[in-house]
């Protein structure tokens, strides 16, 4: 098989990036576009030793799981890989892609899981979005995403995936910037000032704008043929919970220390109902990374507040904070039950962020100690605690590589739980030797990746703890990604 070869291959399996999965001739194809099931015509564009990427040049016969997706840019946008198929399918695929790393990485034959935890309607469930600034061949200001795998800005101010307000926001800086002959940044030549406007909302303002969506309108999904038994927890009724604070946050990103006119646009800004926080973020660097260091406050208060599960918390620019709300709520009661707290455990929170974990486990603890690398979230969690007038949590900055095992060789700490939040790349090897030297009861693994998630829990059930339960977490609908929490033990 060579480029430009047109080959017809039946679509098997995505990988990580959403790309659809065949074979021909015994070699592997990506081809982006297609879903498990589609029959298509594909153009070989870039070939390998094994495998290969092709275009996908027409579709065959169609996948019975696919579906027209309701965003017009959902396959140029790099934001939803699985817009194109049923929701079950969705959740099938994704619960099938966690057992498969558990079985194949993690040599576990048949895992303990439970069914996956989805939602009632996968669209409009993300409290926080980074629009890069982007100029069309007729120099029109407009915002967006990233094509896939490119630095390319798709013309998207209206994610369904996110608050309706992005968009009104995102028309006010845009008109601004046109008025006062702001530039965009541009990525080749480092030039011009705005590269993000960053827009984050508090779970009210999501569950106001999309309840009514999720009682009839043409984002809700088709219930027909579910299969109860492993998805009910996905076809539960949902409602508007307990009311929160309704704010919302807006951060330019900007390549200066200063944006022409800026009390105009927060003139504007600030009439937008729940208006809470505008800041600037200050990023000079020649880098793909989006946010900077600096932080200047323009309007109002540089944190917004939120509730999950009656607790408050307060979210700064910086720090970081679940997507998904409603969800992350689902994941986080997940993590306590495995917990199993009495209230006279210690329990560390690893990697604990803003606290969301060390807060929920502090309810039912005796003490809970979180470590996170991100000075600005660790100084969110202590004021987290403190909102909640939470005495018992602890919170200490630093890699969680370095703290735990200088906590355990110096002061030999004691833990009866210890609870993991890590990074996609999975746990340091530290962490986990320093684990196993430690030896609590229960291990809480909560991964945003399945693959590191089944290389940790086989290390440490090599260092004597056991597999108990693993449960799948929709918290990204519409993409390839998953969370879980896995439970281990230790009979001593």
């Amino acid at each position: 098989m060579k480029k430009d070869d047109i080959v017809i291959l039946k679509i098997e399996d995505f990988n990580t990036e959403g790309l659809g999965i065949g074979h021909s001739e015994g070699l592997t194809l990506f081809v982006k576009d297609t879903i498990i099931g589609d029959v298509a015509e594909v153009k070989v564009m870039k070939m390998k030793k094994t495998y290969g990427y092709a275009r996908l040049l027409c579709i065959l016969t169609s996948s019975p799981d696919r579906v027209e997706a309701p965003c017009p840019v959902a396959r140029p946008c790099g934001g939803c890989q699985l817009q194109e198929m049923r929701y079950e399918a969705q959740l099938r695929f994704k619960e099938q892609k966690v057992r498969n790393n558990l079985q194949r990485i993690g040599g576990f034959p048949d895992p303990p899981m439970e069914p996956i935890i989805g939602m009632k309607t996968p669209f409009r469930y993300r409290n926080k979005a980074q629009f890069p600034i982007s100029r069309d061949k007729n120099g029109k200001l407009f915002a967006g995403f990233y094509a896939g795998r490119t630095h390319t800005v798709i013309d998207c101010r209206d994610c369904l995936l996110g608050a309706k307000v992005n968009q009104t926001i995102l028309d006010i800086v845009l008109n601004h910037m046109e008025k006062y002959h702001i530039q965009p940044y541009d990525e080749a030549t480092g030039k011009g000032l705005v590269r993000h406007v960053m827009i984050r909302v508090s779970s009210e303002m999501l569950y106001e704008e999309n309840y009514a969506e999720e009682n009839g309108n043409a984002l809700s999904i088709a219930h027909d043929g579910v299969n109860e038994e492993s998805f009910c927890n996905w076809q539960r009724a949902e409602t508007i919970p307990e009311k929160t604070s309704g704010q919302i946050m807006v951060c330019v990103v900007i390549n200066g220390t200063f944006l022409p006119e800026s009390e105009r646009l927060v003139q504007a800004l600030g009439a937008i109902p729940g208006m809470a926080s505008i800041t600037l973020n200050i990023n000079r660097e020649r880098t793909n990374v989006i946010m900077g260091r600096q932080i200047k406050l323009l309007w109002g208060q540089e944190f917004i507040e939120d509730t999950i599960g009656g607790i408050r918390f307060r979210i700064s620019p910086l720090s970081f904070y679940q997507v998904n709300p409603r969800q992350t709520e689902k994941l986080y009661g997940k993590a306590l039950e495995y917990a199993d707290l009495t209230g006279k455990e210690t329990v560390w929170d690893l990697y604990c962020g803003i606290g969301t974990i060390s807060l929920f486990l502090a309810q039912k603890a005796r003490a809970v100690y979180g470590v996170e690398i991100v000075p600005d979230a660790i100084r969110d969690a202590r004021q987290n605690a403190q909102l909640n007038h939470i005495t018992n949590a602890e919170f200490f900055v630093g890699k969680a590589e370095e703290v735990l095992p200088e906590k355990y060789e110096k002061e030999g700490i004691h833990a009866d739980v210890i609870v993991v939040d890590p990074p996609r790349k999975g746990c340091e090897q530290s962490v986990l030797d320093t684990m196993l030297k430690i030896r609590p009861e229960r291990i809480v693994y909560v991964s945003c990746d399945s693959a590191t998630l089944a290389r940790d829990l086989k290390y440490l059930c090599a260092g004597g703890y056991e597999l108990r339960k693993v449960c799948p977490t929709e918290m990204f609908a519409n993409s390839c990604h998953v969370e879980n929490v896995a439970l281990m033990s230790y009979e001593r």
